[in-house]
């Protein structure tokens, strides 16, 4: 490849897709072609709130597939006219870090050691894992996110994202921390974050409180167990589930209007013998087992709802690693109790169960049963249910108010496609309770809160105290409360600090305010929010989304964007959805990248709709790649006839003007999809054009284009405007390619080139009518049939060629027919008009 002296490329010997990643990825980062220009205003600014991916091993296909999709926008937006925001995040705290860094290094965090700082990690996992300090913990989490952020920034410059790496962040970053910490000490002065101390979601594995939006349900298998309670009127059978919480019991539930239990007030338990209440409650269910149930604390969230409701007493059993108190909760007899202390619940089963069968109380054999139930969605233990002191934010499910207003932000938002607004509806209209938000773990952001410690050396949680905003972010297990000193902590009269961080989701709920500059960089801010668009996964509206949604409206009292836009799945070759849990995740990107290039999988992730899921077929990256060298190839020959020297050029002939007429149809199509963010609308109508201009047009004029006078100049201005908008059309989804090609002949980059409009073609070409290509390239493919049929080469001649049709359409075709004899190579052409309804070719050998 030669250097013409112009800024611009010679035309390559031969051309080739290999190697275009590592030459054109490092020159646009040179370059600054996608750095974000923070000197225009808000209306010049197209502003994303890209999904910071979680930093806990590797990216998959899925990534590939949704990131692609967000990418296409990014480069069409700024080919048209806008200066893009486009940060990239790294979500890098939280319990998959945690997870991850335990399983790496062979280590488990014990808050009571002390810091040892030049403690290095054994060369070998060892087993069982080594307890270190917290800060020794959290060095480890850092050293490999570090670690990871750099293998994924690889792969995403490799893929081709246009992101502005200058605006890189972290979730764990002290921006977002102190954003974050901000922001939930903004709630707690408006009211809309507390603490309470309440029964919560734990899970024992984790050792720590879980969401309602972090559940999902798994069956199981389990089995009812019917027990025989005691009344003065005889035995009450009681289906259960749950045998082993039978110490928690605080009540019999049963239906209002059920006449079985009229007059029922209380029941002594089974082998404990403890007396506990018969109350009705419309939650329960008569045709449900017995109709009778037992409730305990805490077994479901059913049972939560009932304590509630009912005001019941509390006898918790389950403490938050998931084994039995060692303690007999108050009005449970000691001795009976005394077996349970220290075992899990599958033990506590199984003792209970033999107890029960030596009483008689347990009546028959337990009746196997395959049910829903409760996990924390990274989770491998059941979810149990302990009563713990947690941090909530307000979020409508108990304030009818609020969640009117976030259903009315739900319909204020654009969705694409629209039929994803049902699920943050179902979401918002479904909510039971408020955002638990705090968490019993070690790598994130700390709840900035310290409470004073009464003279009896308890914390006093009613007396808070908070950080000046000078100081955030604050780590209250090392820095002091203000007025405070180190010697203060933990002893009487002094202060003790909140030992939770927050939920991942409490960060990355606020990335529109982390990225926008919102407290930090209010000119920023002021030029970027609220934001245009957010791309996400269907599974996280329920999380990412409405969390979003609900910052937005507790800190702006707006949506933080204008659009969401959606993502599918991705499924396996048998439709099944790719996951890690099923087993069935395909290659991962980076061969995949090294096999077929960059633009190859570009081409296939942006085959899939928003919303809509996609199979991974190894067949459509091959595909890709063969769009992406034709395009290379056509544009060689295309150029090597002299098109770059007739761009703008006037374009005379009549098959000319129709194939430039064509493309402007085109245009104005990609154009409208891009604008309705429908991204595979405008590839595919892009493609399609681009193989009729390679099989068709260009053969049909290569002959002219070869030669001298206004025809072939005519022939060459048309390649040269067809060739330039076809790489600005191509340029969102195969970046490397076109800008390979826009390099041999052009100045600048093709991404900071102008979108193509409509008008830059009926300039060149007025008058044009595209159904002449349509005419044109009929004609030809039934003269290559003729051929094809024959098992004749495509350049033997044709003696005589006779065309019928309508005299209309014959008219019409010769106004196009040296080029279609050219193509054809047809000696003689007849013309037979009216002797057939349509388009006829016959050819005589």
């Amino acid at each position: 490849m030669t250097d013409t002296g112009t800024g611009r490329h010679g035309l390559p010997e031969r051309p080739s897709l290999d190697g275009l990643e590592e030459k054109w990825a490092p020159h646009w980062q040179g370059e600054g072609t996608y750095a974000f220009d923070r000197s225009k205003e808000r209306s010049d600014v197209f502003s994303i709130d890209t999904p910071p991916p979680t930093v806990s091993g590797s990216l998959h296909i899925g990534h590939v597939f949704s990131y692609t999709h967000t990418d296409t926008i990014a480069r069409f937006q700024r080919m048209h006219g806008k200066t893009v925001f486009y940060p990239m995040g790294w979500d890098d705290n939280g319990l998959p870090t945690e997870r991850r860094v335990q399983n790496v290094y062979g280590v488990r965090c014990d808050p009571s050691l002390p810091y040892q700082p030049d403690w290095e990690p054994p060369a070998k996992p060892p087993k069982p894992p080594v307890s270190i300090s917290r800060r020794n913990f959290v060095e480890l989490c850092e050293k490999l996110t570090a670690e990871d952020e750099k293998a994924f920034e690889s792969l995403w410059r490799k893929l081709g994202l246009s992101v502005d790496w200058g605006l890189t962040y972290s979730t764990i970053g002290r921006k977002s921390r102190a954003v974050s910490q901000r922001a939930f000490l903004n709630n707690l002065q408006n009211n809309l974050a507390y603490t309470a101390e309440a029964p919560t979601l734990w899970d024992v594995g984790f050792r720590t409180a879980v969401a309602q939006a972090e559940l999902e349900d798994r069956e199981r298998p389990g089995a009812y167990h019917k027990l025989r309670f005691h009344s003065q009127d005889g035995p009450i059978e009681v289906e259960t589930t749950r045998p082993e919480l039978l110490p928690a019991c605080v009540a019999l539930v049963h239906h209002p209007g059920d006449p079985r239990f009229a007059g029922l007030t209380s029941v002594r338990t089974p082998f404990f013998d403890v007396k506990v209440p018969v109350l009705a409650h419309p939650l329960a269910a008569t045709d449900k087992g017995t109709g009778i149930a037992m409730v305990c604390t805490f077994g479901d969230l059913t049972d939560v709802t009932w304590w509630r409701d009912l005001k019941l007493d509390t006898r918790v059993v389950l403490g938050r690693d998931g084994r039995y108190l060692p303690d007999a909760p108050k009005g449970v007899p000691v001795a009976a109790y005394q077996g349970f202390a220290g075992l899990t619940v599958a033990a506590a089963r199984r003792e209970m169960i033999r107890l029960l069968q030596q009483t008689g109380d347990l009546l028959g054999e337990p009746r196997p049963i395959t049910h829903p139930v409760k996990f924390y969605e990274r989770g491998e233990s059941p979810l149990e249910i302990v009563t713990s002191r947690q941090w909530f934010i307000r979020n409508g499910g108990r304030d009818p108010e609020l969640r009117e207003r976030l259903l009315a932000r739900g319909q204020e938002l654009r969705w694409v496609p629209e039929s994803m607004r049902h699920r943050y509806d179902h979401w918002v209209g479904g909510l039971t309770g408020d955002w638990l938000i705090s968490r019993q773990r070690f790598f994130g952001v700390p709840i900035p809160i310290w409470y004073r410690v009464g003279e009896s050396g308890e914390p006093d949680y009613d007396q808070l105290l908070t950080p000046d905003d000078a100081t955030l972010p604050v780590d209250p297990s090392s820095d002091c409360p203000p007025g405070f000193t180190e010697e203060q902590r933990d002893v009487p009269g002094g202060f003790t600090a909140d030992p939770d961080v927050m939920d991942t989701w409490a960060t990355s709920s606020l990335t529109p305010q982390i990225v926008t500059g919102w407290s930090t960089d209010e000119d920023l801010h002021a030029r970027t929010y609220p934001m245009d668009l957010r791309p996400q996964g269907q599974e996280i509206i329920r999380t990412w989304l409405f969390t979003s949604v609900l910052r937005g409206e507790q800190l702006s009292d707006a949506l933080p964007w204008e659009r969401a836009v959606v993502s599918g799945w991705i499924l396996d070759p048998d439709h099944k959805k790719i996951s890690k849990s099923m087993g069935n995740e395909v290659e991962t990107p980076g061969p995949l990248l090294e096999k077929y290039g960059s633009d190859a999988v570009r081409y296939w992730a942006a085959s899939g709709r928003p919303g809509a899921d996609l199979a991974f077929e190894p067949a459509q990256l091959k595909v890709g790649r063969r769009l992406a060298t034709k395009l290379l190839n056509a544009s060689k020959f295309a150029l090597g006839l002299g098109a770059a020297e007739a761009l703008r050029q006037p374009v005379t002939e009549p098959l000319d003007r129709a194939m430039l007429g064509r493309l402007a149809e085109v245009v104005t199509e990609a154009t409208a999809a891009f604008e309705r963010f429908q991204h595979t609308d405008a590839l595919q109508v892009t493609e399609t054009f681009f193989w009729t201009f390679c099989d068709d047009y260009i053969e049909l004029v290569k002959e002219r284009a070869y030669g001298e006078g206004t025809g072939a100049d005519s022939a060459r201005a048309a390649l040269a405007a067809g060739l330039s908008v076809l790489l600005r059309l191509f340029a969102p989804f195969l970046p490397y390619v076109t800008e390979e090609v826009w390099s041999w002949w052009s100045h600048g980059s093709v991404h900071q080139a102008t979108w193509p409009t409509r008008h830059e073609l009926t300039r060149v070409a007025p008058d044009s009518d595209p159904s002449l290509l349509d005419l044109a390239g009929d004609a030809l493919r039934q003269v290559r049939r003729a051929k094809s049929d024959r098992k004749l080469s495509m350049k033997t001649e044709v003696p005589l060629a006779e065309a019928l049709g309508p005299a209309e359409l014959l008219d019409r075709l010769t106004l196009i027919d040296g080029d279609f004899r050219a193509a054809g190579r047809i000696v003689k052409l007849d013309l037979l008009r009216d002797r057939t309804p349509e388009l006829v070719i016959a050819c005589a050998f």
